[in-house]
């Protein structure tokens, strides 16, 4: 499966604890986890139309999206670019504050905002699906030591099924693992990821991804026709 992982690629290069916890950038470190199953490609804000050109989508089965602080860099054309595409059939799945990235929100159509706080507070995390492709090989639930906390109420559409529920410790939950269906496309958000903690070092959090470009990767079949369409049968009184 062709995997291409976006990561804005910015804290890494201001940020000397980012740059630390993740010297090849949040995107390698996940490619480290994902390379051995998949053909795994790359892509950052920086480089021309932010790495994702039609030829490198066109080629995408699932492509993972990382983002903070630079959603309004991001070129209109190249989100309308991956939209078509997750309508074609590409799986997406977002990570963390790529809740508020313009992809994510115009496949929602809501704001995707939320409750949040740095405050390096345990995050509980609840598998409430068990039987969900994406729960599989988790417990019934896993913590982080430490993790920005987001709370609800969250800005989104009812997710299509709810596979993971946060708790912190300064009492919040949050909706933490969705799903959801757009066109012919899958979409999976997975909270976890503040950039100043190695959570994606975490092995059940590197499991939940594995599963979830699995469970996100495009079905083998033709995407629908639209449009006029001829009846298959005569239609009493319909002309020829």
């Amino acid at each position: 499966m062709n995997v291409t992982i976006w990561n804005e690629f910015r804290h890494e290069k201001k940020n000397e604890m980012v740059a630390e916890i993740y010297p090849g950038g949040i995107h390698g470190a996940i490619a480290s986890f994902l390379e051995e199953e998949h053909k795994i490609s790359t892509a950052t804000l920086d480089e021309p139309e932010h790495g994702l050109t039609e030829d490198v989508l066109n080629q995408t089965d699932v492509l993972i999206w990382w983002g903070h602080i630079a959603h309004h860099e991001v070129e209109d054309a190249v989100v309308a670019r991956v939209h078509k595409r997750v309508l074609e059939g590409m799986g997406l799945i977002v990570l963390h504050s790529g809740h508020f990235s313009k992809i994510f929100k115009s496949l929602m159509g809501t704001s995707c905002d939320l409750k949040w706080r740095e405050a390096d507070e345990k995050e509980r995390l609840w598998v409430v699906s068990p039987s969900h492709p994406i729960a599989e090989g988790i417990d019934e639930h896993f913590e982080l030591e430490k993790e920005e906390m987001y709370g609800e109420h969250f800005d989104i559409p009812d997710p299509d099924e709810i596979i993971f529920l946060s708790w912190f410790q300064g009492g919040e939950v949050f909706r933490s693992g969705c799903t959801f269906n757009r066109g012919n496309g899958r979409i999976f958000y997975f909270r976890p990821g503040h950039e100043t903690f190695p959570t994606y070092k975490d092995n059940n959090v590197q499991r939940v991804i594995q599963n979830a470009v699995k469970w996100a990767a495009p079905t083998k079949r033709n995407v629908p026709v639209y449009g006029n369409a001829k009846a298959l049968e005569p239609v009493p009184g319909q002309s020829k």
